[in-house]
């Protein structure tokens, strides 16, 4: 009797060298979601059986890595600029099996600089820096944690400011939400209630009203938090 795992390999093939290789996935039905942290963390039964482990496909052959939110396309002169500063120093190694999460870290960060060459889209590059966060809070690991919630706040904002919600799957109530609370999430208190106030300003708009409830609680906290704070 053939006994089935958590994991299965995934063919696919590198957008840029167009090498073929598998890559480790997690069959859904093992999927445990438990809830969610403030700023959208998954969070799972098992740490093992943990999607965000594996959604980052690193070539063994060229080192590109990518997640299904990038673009199929690479214009010649990008894939240029990645050969240049990526494949030219790769040591071939493979991801493609079961990872830590330091690996996984790795993984991110390789695809968050493949990203920024390949000139993807910032709301896409804020997501990687946001899970490599994630990854780093299952570590305990609060310095780093912090350092890449700044750089996806930093990301996410320019997102916000250059292109709005367009062309992102991420809609403008969620986007400005989860700037509020990474924001937040660095003391950057009176910045993350600005946010705040746009998003709860939008709520006639918004089809989204778990998140609105949200934005509206956080809000309330940072209110009677300088409420105390004028009392002290």
């Amino acid at each position: 009797m053939t006994v089935v795992t958590p994991f299965y390999d995934k063919k696919t093939q590198c957008l840029s060298c167009k090498h073929s290789y598998s890559t480790t996935r997690i069959r859904s039905r093992f999927v445990k979601l438990t809830g969610y942290d403030s700023d959208f963390c998954p969070l799972y039964q098992s740490d093992d059986v943990n999607p965000l482990l594996y959604n980052v496909s690193v070539c063994p052959q060229c080192g590109f890595s990518y997640t299904d939110d990038f673009t199929a396309y690479i214009p010649p002169v990008l894939k240029a600029e990645l050969e240049k500063k990526i494949s030219l120093h790769w040591l071939p190694q493979d991801y493609g099996k079961i990872r830590s999460y330091e690996d996984a870290i790795n993984t991110y960060k390789l695809a968050a600089y493949c990203a920024l060459i390949k000139k993807e889209k910032k709301v896409t590059i804020a997501g990687l820096y946001l899970r490599t966060a994630w990854l780093y809070r299952k570590m305990a690991d609060r310095e780093q944690e912090r350092r890449f919630i700044n750089l996806a706040a930093h990301e996410y904002i320019d997102a916000y400011l250059t292109d709005g919600a367009s062309g992102s799957l991420m809609s403008e109530t969620k986007l400005l939400y989860i700037i509020a609370e990474l924001l937040r999430r660095q003391d950057k208190i009176e910045e993350a209630a600005a946010y705040l106030s746009k998003v709860i300003g939008k709520q006639h708009l918004s089809t989204e009203p778990k998140i609105i409830e949200m934005a509206r609680g956080r809000w309330y906290e940072i209110r009677e938090m300088y409420k105390e704070m004028k009392s002290m």
